[in-house]
C-alpha cells in the first residue's frame, strides 16, 4: 500500500513539474495560448459588401442647386472586389418629395432615380474612381405642377448621362476628396472638393464637421443671361453618426448651403440652414 501511495505521489509531482515548466515557457516567450478556432459560418460569403440607406431631408440641395422640400430617399450600394486593389461599385438611389409647397399654394411634384456603376482603384496613398451615373427626373429636372414642367430648356430635362473622375485620400485625421464630372446631356462640367474630420466622442458616437465647395463650367444648369461659369456653392455640415449595432448607424446632420456666383439666380433661398437624418445598414 505504501509502495502504491509512493508511486502515485511521485507521478503527481512529475506531472506538476511538467505543467510548471510548460507554463513558465509560455510566459517567457510572451505568447498567449492559441485561441480556439471559430466555427465556420457555412455561408458562401461572410458579407455582401452592400449598404442600404434610407433618409429624410428638410431641403434637397444637389451640388448647390435646390430641387425640393421634405424629401425621403432610399439607396442601395454594392461593392464587389475584383482584385486586391480594384473594386466594382453598383448603386441605386430613389428620391421623392413628401410636401413642397409653391408660392401660389400649389404643390410641387418631384421624384428622381439615380443608377450608377463605378470602378475604384486603391493606390495606397489615395483611392481613384471612375463613375458613370444615369439620372432619371420623372417630373423634369426642376419638378412639375399639375403634370407640367416648371421650366423649359435645360432645367426641364428628364434624363441625364454623366461620367466622373474621383479621388479620395487621408492626411492625418482629415479625409480629403474631390471629383470632376461631365454631363453629356447639356455638354457642361462640374467640379468639387471637400474635407471632413471625424471626432470620436464615445465608442458609439462621433461628431463629423465637413465642408464642400463646387464649381460649374460652361452653363452647368444656369439661367441664360447669368454667369455661365463660376463657383456654385459652399456647404459646411456637421453630422453625428450613432452606431446602433455592428451593422446599423443612425446619422442626423445639419448643413448651411451658401449660394455663390452661378447659384444666386437659381435658388429660392440664397443661403439657408437645413438638416435631415439617415439610417444605414451594412450586410
Amino acid at each position: 500500500m505504501k509502495s502504491m501511495t509512493s508511486v502515485i505521489t511521485k507521478s503527481a509531482l512529475v506531472l506538476a513539474a511538467c505543467a510548471s515548466m510548460n507554463a513558465f515557457a509560455g510566459t517567457s516567450s510572451g505568447k498567449a495560448p492559441a485561441p480556439a478556432p471559430e466555427p465556420e459560418s457555412g455561408a458562401l460569403f461572410d458579407t455582401l459588401g452592400a449598404t442600404l440607406e434610407v433618409g429624410y431631408d428638410t431641403r434637397y440641395y444637389f451640388r448647390g442647386l435646390w430641387f425640393a422640400d421634405n424629401t425621403t430617399w432610399a439607396g442601395l450600394n454594392l461593392s464587389v472586389p475584383l482584385t486586391e486593389q480594384l473594386s466594382l461599385g453598383l448603386g441605386a438611389l430613389y428620391t421623392s418629395t413628401v410636401d413642397t409647397p409653391t408660392a401660389d399654394n400649389d404643390s410641387l411634384e418631384y421624384s428622381e432615380l439615380d443608377l450608377a456603376a463605378s470602378l475604384t482603384y486603391d493606390a495606397g496613398f489615395a483611392k481613384f474612381g471612375l463613375v458613370y451615373t444615369r439620372y432619371y427626373f420623372f417630373d423634369s429636372f426642376s419638378g412639375s405642377v399639375d403634370g407640367e414642367a416648371v421650366s423649359n430648356g435645360e432645367l426641364g430635362v428628364r434624363g441625364v448621362n454623366e461620367v466622373g473622375l474621383t479621388v479620395a485620400s487621408t492626411v492625418g485625421p482629415v479625409n480629403l476628396y474631390g471629383g470632376f464630372y461631365y454631363d453629356f446631356t447639356i455638354g457642361a462640367s462640374y467640379a468639387e472638393v471637400g474635407a471632413d474630420l471625424p471626432i470620436e466622442v464615445t465608442s458609439w458616437l462621433s461628431i463629423v464637421p465637413a465642408v464642400k465647395l463646387g464649381y460649374g463650367f460652361s452653363n452647368y444648369y444656369t439661367i441664360p443671361g447669368t454667369h455661365q461659369s463660376g463657383l456654385t456653392h459652399v456647404i459646411p455640415t456637421i453630422s453625428a453618426p450613432i452606431k446602433l449595432t455592428k451593422t446599423a448607424t443612425l446619422t442626423p446632420y445639419i448643413a448651411y448651403n451658401i449660394s455663390l456666383t452661378t447659384r444666386h439666380p437659381n435658388n429660392t433661398q440664397d443661403s439657408e440652414i437645413f438638416g435631415g437624418v439617415k439610417l444605414g445598414v451594412t450586410f
